[in-house]
């Protein structure tokens, strides 16, 4: 690891430990902390050995605010944007998230600018989010960004459910179309960092696709117990593997709703944005039996990171290769589900190399790429689009790289959070892929 990414994860640790002072209401040694963090004087002076370890540690995918002329959005002021929940620990810090963001209010404008650059030399990794579950729009857009007729969003059901099992339990939402045919498709989204199902059900438009395409989706919601900010543990070992943590929950939530709904089993799938989408390259990897594709949007390889310091290290600069599944950092082959991956190219919250290692973990080494002319979106974005095909000509793996695009869920509806409108139709693009593939197959 270089000298540079040890001091960035060091800086991260200190504005960590000082959020917590922070929350704590020790405003006066949070103050020092981020004075000496600045003057790289944080280690080593009147700490001991640095800052405490936070524990247990979390890394947020937090996706970045898009504001367009197009939406008619404004940009958040600093005041607006900065909440110390985005740094919080992934279990119960002894705090409210009321309590943290009141401290935030009575800092310093100065201490606020600062924490928020910090945070932004590791990654940008945007700091706000709008308010969950606002209304659908009805405006569908083509695969190019090209507005269709406006669509109703029909009398399909979007209820609220409990899933446990031995590995956990979490809430989720299940949006069954009004004209569900029979063995009708399912798709499983995972949001990323301080959404929710109703946030990133608006963002994505996909309730909408559903009740005109017939199929039902599924949206796990992340508790607030397990994550500070509702992040999926996309890096925790334990919620990695087969039938453990939090793939083990997603797996089941899966299974109980093929079981208690008339799906078809062959025809099951799993996206997900930032966090999300790593939990579901995660899940993906863990039951290729159970997923027919995968749906990746800004987010990383399947076990890329082990602890918090390989998650921030893939998250700036892409994963460490590893030739072996079980080794550190992404393999470079062993996925073997059908995967259609969204990235932008202006990401600079999760480094759009790991698109690159996503493609290699898929397997794109051993398939016939086919790149499509670039083209350019209504909303002035142009994107890129390879096509990755068995000898017999069968798509297996699909990219698409969104220039200028951020971190945030391409072609999205403004009315949910971290979307950014100009871009192409990712939801369209993925459902399309998706119902190319089925189990068995």
């Amino acid at each position: 690891m270089s000298d540079a990414t040890n001091r960035l994860q060091a800086r991260l640790a200190e504005m960590l430990e000082a959020t917590r002072l922070t929350g704590n209401g020790r405003l006066t040694e949070a103050t020092v902390l981020i004075q000496k963090a600045l003057t790289g004087q944080g280690q080593g002076q009147g700490r001991g050995n640095g800052p405490a370890p936070v524990d247990p540690p979390t890394i947020d995918l937090v996706a970045e605010r898009v504001s367009t002329a197009k939406s008619g959005s404004r940009s958040p002021s600093p005041s607006e944007t900065f909440k110390p929940e985005a740094f919080g620990s992934s279990s119960s810090a002894g705090h409210s998230a009321a309590a943290a963001t009141g401290s935030a209010a009575i800092l310093p404008d100065r201490i606020r600018e600062v924490m928020q650059t910090v945070v932004q030399g590791l990654g940008r990794q945007g700091l706000g989010r709008q308010g969950a579950g606002r209304t659908f729009s009805p405006l569908l857009k083509g695969l190019d960004g090209t507005a269709a007729s406006p669509r109703v969003m029909g009398t399909g059901e979007f209820s609220e459910y409990r899933f446990e099992n031995g590995a956990g339990a979490r809430s989720y939402k299940l949006y069954v179309p009004s004209k569900a045919a029979p063995s009708s498709p399912l798709v499983v989204m995972l949001h990323g960092c301080t959404q929710s199902p109703d946030d990133f059900a608006a963002g994505t438009a996909m309730n909408l696709l559903a009740e005109e395409l017939g199929f039902l989706v599924a949206y796990p919601g992340q508790s607030s117990r397990a994550n500070g900010h509702k992040c999926w543990n996309w890096f925790e070992t334990r919620d990695q593997g087969r039938e453990n943590g939090e793939a083990g929950i997603i797996a089941g939530l899966t299974r109980a709703v093929i079981a208690e709904h008339d799906v078809d089993p062959a025809r099951v799938y799993i996206a997900g944005l930032s966090a999300g989408a790593a939990a579901a390259a995660n899940v993906a990897q863990a039951y290729p039996d159970l997923y027919a594709a995968l749906g990746i949007h800004s987010g990383l390889a399947a076990g890329c990171a082990r602890d918090l310091s390989s998650a921030l290290m893939a998250m700036n600069m892409g994963a460490p290769g590893s030739t072996s599944p079980n080794g550190f950092g992404a393999p470079v082959e062993g996925l073997r589900v059908p995967t259609i991956v969204f990235h932008g190219d202006g990401d600079s919250t999760v480094n759009p190399r790991n698109g690159d290692q996503i493609l290699a973990q898929a397997g794109v080494a051993r398939l016939e790429a086919s790149e499509m002319p670039v083209e350019t979106s209504t909303g002035g974005l142009s994107y890129a689009r390879t096509r990755f095909a068995d000898e017999t000509g069968r798509v297996l793996v699909e990219n698409w790289v969104v220039k200028g695009l951020g971190h945030a869920w391409s072609g999205g509806d403004p009315s949910g959070s971290y979307t950014d409108a100009r871009g192409p139709d990712a939801s369209r693009a993925m459902i399309e892929f998706f119902l190319g593939h089925r189990l068995g197959r």
